[in-house]
């Protein structure tokens, strides 16, 4: 695969050419589509920008914060419909969080963001899955990183699409804003945006020669640094450069079981007194980002974005849980010593080793059906560092012509690998271990046409083009299958493309009232190819025997005596070589309504659709489990209101959804032939839930932000596939699940600025999340199915920060989970699939940490 390394280079330049070619020979007006929409101040007038929705401003605040210590109270400016918009006149259920409020609350990465977003999920997920995430918002999501599949929440990097959950939890390194888009965005952001999406925004150069210098300590030897630079080269080309550096000791202690307990038989090569190995869960975070801005005229505007990320740090800390019996003589950790819950090391520890020993099978008793006894088991190796090295540029073209018409360009490409290895056993049995490694690139293409037509009507008129291929090489060493050695190798490489025309129009056909509309045509494709090998590159046998007997690729006659039935010979194809292809054409509509009551309210509803797409089992066992999948399907109705009462004192924004969700993608473990992790399409069901966002300034220097949501799920019974269902697959789904995200959802931070006079000010800050049980699927025990829950937490965080009178210089002191509460981030369950274990990944300890922040 990496062969085609220099093709998307070459699209770049192709595309960049083109674009160029068409921006000058087409009309333009002032930019309003511009990526980067500006941030104004409460206090300040409504942007003017050709196609901004004709609001009034908002009433000047004479006791609002003053406009230096800002910008808590900024008015955030969004252009999630192709214009610049008042983030309080446009439909949609939006969180967006600004640079003064990331950095009061302590947030420096996606998921702290998430965490007080209504209805939002994003977890860091556990070893077994890499640097990645889990994403979800109004339960519509993914789970699982592998390049197969879909994310369901669509995440953009300066409007440029990132299609994977691996290397997600971005650090939010000198970012102007996030903006979380809740309901479909089918129409809007496109394919894979059935959830919602995620927007981050870089902040642009202006020119003004200022930045920042940042520097922190903390607890496990925490040390951070971040800054920024904004400079100007020219009178029309301005730049600013941005760095961060993270490392910080992880909180859970990986210890050599052997030396731990030294009459358990179990070897060591530690000292009595010494049995810890390392920490998991470490930080080591590196990033810089440039932007070069070039403004050679009024008409044209180019900003050229790039950036670069090192990654590397012990791997997610986990903690076992539970045990059941494992049905397998080739996993005992030595000769008498089964699995179970002696290996339970404890809150923030575990007993993981990072291989296993090489071994001869022992098959079941009494058949050996396939002729698997004496094969040699090789020693497998790894490390337990996780490491991802991830790269992106961008180019940003807005030209104007006119006060009618505009011509916008984003194209974008990132590339990204990663290796982890992962214990799953958490112990020092030899029951699954997994050296993986992923790389990928993606490259994508937009161009959009954007038109004022008269005072009352916005038009956007748009193309878009990605393209992306992974090759996903995973060594697995899995020994709880009784039936046969499962020692192979999966260098599966999947490649994929979408094309896709939209266009969005707005009407005002009388004052106050806005009628809105929006039709997405895509046409996507996907072919992964599967490869299943020995260590040493023949074809497996156990898992392909036709493709071991014939070669890659085979497809044709079985002439195997064993496989002869009187004159008929079967048909059959090597799993090894065969490539599942997928493709699929759909359209997204969207309608919207609002109507301002008053400057103070505007009431809205929007009927919205969305996908996510499909795809074939990219983990089958044999060629009988390459098993499609076709994509999910959501029809969303939602209504709701946005407010500012009380001369913009408070701010409360609420909404109520129902989703009709279709053909539901969900993991099963039982298909043809065992073991099996598949993916099928459940049947559908129903989302129901409300949300509601406050911002309250009661009096000057007090902010009060909270947020609120309800969620509700159920299938349709008499929609369910039987293959994916309860009692038909024990792992499969019941009519009476949960939905796999929290029900509830709270969050509520205090903040008070104290003003010292010339000693500067004194800020205290509380944030308080609260997240309900979370249903994480099934799973089965001696025949009985059992669902698996992360508990319920609520956590506290707090701050204080002095600032001088200049308001150049911060001194802060921060607390996260204050009260040190015990919780899980994930929960990863296989006794269903006789793997015999069930783990989780607590959450991060009690932290306190200092920073100093100078401004320039």
């Amino acid at each position: 695969m990496q062969s085609t390394a220099r093709s998307p280079f070459q699209r770049i330049l192709l595309a960049s050419v083109s674009a160029s070619a068409m921006l000058v020979a087409s009309p333009a007006m002032a930019q309003d589509a511009d990526p980067q929409a500006a941030i104004v101040l409460a206090q300040a007038e409504t942007p003017s920008a050709p196609g901004a929705k004709s609001t009034p401003p908002p009433p000047v605040d004479d006791t609002a914060p003053a406009q230096d210590d800002a910008d808590m109270s900024a008015e955030i400016v969004v252009t999630a419909q192709f214009r610049e918009q008042r983030l309080q006149d446009i439909p949609i259920s939006i969180t967006a969080v600004n640079a003064a409020q990331l950095e009061s609350r302590s947030q420096t990465n996606l998921a702290q963001v998430a965490d007080a977003a209504p209805n939002v999920s994003l977890k860091p997920q556990g070893a077994s899955f890499g640097p990645s995430i889990s994403a979800s918002i109004r339960g519509v999501g993914q789970n699982d990183f592998n390049p197969a599949y879909e994310p369901g929440v669509g995440i953009y990097i300066d409007d440029v699409y990132y299609p994977q959950l691996t290397g997600a939890v971005f650090d939010l390194l000198d970012v102007d804003r996030v903006e979380i888009l809740r309901g479909p965005q089918g129409t809007l952001a496109g394919r894979n945006s059935e959830g919602g999406a995620i927007k981050l925004y870089s902040r642009k150069p202006t020119g003004k020669d200022g930045g920042f210098v940042e520097g922190s300590y903390g607890s496990r030897n925490r040390i951070g640094l971040r800054a920024a630079a904004d400079f100007k080269l020219t009178d029309k080309l301005f730049g600013r450069l941005s760095g961060v550096f993270k490392q910080q000791e992880g909180f859970v202690d990986r210890i050599d079981y052997g030396c731990a307990v030294p009459t358990s038989g179990i070897a060591t090569t530690r000292a009595p007194g010494d049995c810890r190995i390392s920490k998991l869960g470490g930080v080591g975070y590196q990033a810089v980002r440039g932007i070069l801005q070039w403004e050679p005229s009024d008409a044209l505007e180019v900003t050229l974005i790039g950036d670069y990320t090192h990654d590397e740090h012990t791997i997610a800390g986990e903690v076992l849980l539970a045990t059941s019996t494992i049905n397998s003589p080739n996993t005992n950790a030595a000769p008498g010593t089964p699995y179970d819950n002696r290996f339970v090391c404890g809150s923030y520890c575990n007993y993981i080793t990072t291989g296993q020993p090489a071994g001869t099978w022992v098959p079941p008793i009494p058949a050996d059906p396939f002729g698997a006894a004496g094969t040699r088991l090789a020693a497998t190796s790894g490390t337990d560092r996780s490491i991802y090295d991830g790269w992106g540029v961008s180019g940003q073209i807005n030209y104007t012509l006119s006060d009618m018409f505009s011509v916008s360009s984003i194209t974008g490409y990132r590339a990204f690998e990663t290796q982890f290895d992962s214990d799953d056993d958490l112990s020092p049995a030899s029951i699954g271990f997994g050296s993986n490694s992923l790389v990928n690139w993606s490259f994508s293409q937009e161009l959009r046409l954007n038109a004022k037509l008269g005072e009352a009507i916005n038009f956007t008129l748009g193309g878009y083009y990605f393209e992306q291929e992974s090759t996903y090489d995973s060594l697995q060493d899995i020994r709880y299958v009784p039936v046969y050695p499962l020692q192979f190798r999966q260098p599966d490489p999947t490649s994929a493309k979408a094309k896709a025309v939209f266009a969005h129009a707005s009407w005002e056909p009388v004052e106050n009232l806005t009628l809105s509309g929006g039709l997405r045509y895509t046409d996507e494709s996907k072919d992964q190819t599967y490869f299943r090998l020995n260590l040493d590159g023949t074809v497996n046998r156990f898992l392909d025997p036709i493709g071991a007997a014939y070669g890659l690729a085979y497809s044709g006659p079985d002439t195997r005596d064993s496989n002869r039935n009187g004159n008929i010979t079967e048909i059959v194809t090597a799993l090894s070589g065969l490539t599942a292809h997928y493709d699929a054409r759909r359209w997204d509509y969207r309608l919207a309504a609002d109507y301002r009551l008053s400057d103070a309210l505007l009431v809205y509803a929007t009927l919205s659709t969305g996908f996510k797409g499909g795809g074939s089992n990219p983990r089958p066992f044999n060629a009988a489990q390459v098993i499609s999948f076709a994509p999910e399907q959501l029809t969303a109705y939602e209504i709701g209101f946005k407010s500012d009462f009380f001369s913009r004192k408070v701010r409360l924004n609420m909404s109520a959804f129902l989703n009709n969700y279709k053909d539901i993608q969900i993991p099963v473990s039982t298909c043809p032939g065992a073991p099996c992790a598949a993916r099928l399409n459940a049947g559908d069901g129903r989302v129901k839930g409300f949300e509601a966002e406050l911002t309250a300034f009661p009096i000057p220097g007090l902010a009060i932000d909270a947020s609120l949501s309800y969620l509700d799920f159920a299938y349709h019974a008499d929609s369910l596939n039987p293959a994916a269902a309860y009692p038909t697959n024990p792992g499969g789904v019941d009519p009476n699940d949960p939905p796999t995200v929290p029900p509830w959802k709270a969050n509520i931070g205090v903040q008070y600025k104290i003003d010292l006079g010339d000693a500067g000010s004194l800020t205290p800050r509380v944030d308080v999340n609260y997240q309900d049980k979370q249903y994480t699927g099934p799973t089965v025990i001696a025949g009985t199915r059992i669902r698996n829950f992360i508990p319920a937490y609520t956590l506290t965080n707090a701050r204080l920060t002095w600032q001088n009178a200049s308001k150049d210089l911060d001194v802060s002191l921060e607390m996260t989970n204050v009260f040190d509460k015990y919780y899980l981030l994930t929960i990863f369950d296989l006794r269903a699939a006789g793997a015999g274990f069930r783990k989780g990944r607590p959450g991060n300890p009690m932290e306190w940490a200092v920073s100093v922040k100078k401004k320039f």
